[in-house]
């Protein structure tokens, strides 16, 4: 597998386990597996988890299938994931570690609206959810209570899912995304950045005609009367979500 070289500081190091340098060599620190498609990202969260004195950044990967790989070699005691990943996406991968790795606690850190996504997230099995937007010291927190055995989520966000809980019923006021199965979600937002059917068959390992039925369901779901106005639509959301 091609190595991507990543600067640490002034130490390059590659996509994968982290020199013992990095990784302080301590036994006693709890071990964090980072998993994001973006170099300097992942860089900066090396350097917060490792600024913390009882974690360690123990390896890390740009996609699904390095994560899966590094997960098997390290022996992570969490893992930190994005949404959005090449060839597989984060819930997806989720679901493959539910049941390859069932008992490693997973947090999400991601650009997606937590409204949207975080929910999807729990229930293919995170552990916690935190948006990139927040400061770095509401992450380690979050890490930290995930490590503990905790469920982690905005306090907006816990609100809404308690009422969702009493009610018995989804929050009415939502979006007609939140309608959407998370493979649905997943040819909206790829219909979102401009590939067309046989590209996203093509990505997401299905047949052509698969994709078309999933066109449909999104089309009747969103209430949309045409292929013009899910492209544009699709369109649309991608560029909102870019922008935060």
């Amino acid at each position: 597998m091609a190595s991507e070289q990543i600067l640490i500081g002034d130490t390059p190091v590659t996509d994968g386990a982290l020199s013992e340098e990095h990784t302080n060599g301590s036994s006693s620190k709890k071990k964090v597996l980072i998993v994001d498609d973006h170099p300097i990202l992942r860089q900066g969260l090396v350097q917060l988890i490792n600024q913390e004195g009882a974690l360690t950044a123990c390896g890390e990967a740009e996609n699904a299938h390095s994560a899966l790989e590094l997960i098997g070699q390290l022996k992570p005691d969490i893992a930190v994931i994005d949404i959005s990943l090449k060839t597989m996406n984060g819930i997806e991968l989720l679901k493959n570690l539910k049941i390859q790795y069932p008992k490693l606690p997973v947090l999400v850190l991601s650009m997606h609206d937590e409204s949207l996504f975080a929910e999807r997230a729990l229930r293919a099995g995170a552990k916690g959810y935190i948006m990139k937007q927040e400061p770095p010291e509401k992450l380690v927190a979050a890490i930290h209570r995930v490590l503990n055995g905790e469920i982690y989520v905005s306090e907006r966000m816990g609100v809404k899912m308690l009422h969702q809980f009493v009610d018995g019923r989804p929050d009415a006021s939502g979006s007609s995304l939140e309608r959407l199965s998370d493979r649905e979600l997943e040819v909206f937002q790829l219909i979102g950045k401009g590939m067309g059917t046989r590209q996203i068959a093509e990505t997401l390992h299905l047949s052509v005609k698969t994709i078309e039925s999933y066109r449909e369901h999104i089309k009747r779901k969103m209430h949309l009367s045409s292929g013009s106005e899910l492209v544009q639509h699709a369109v649309q959301w991608v560029k909102n979500e870019n922008s935060l």
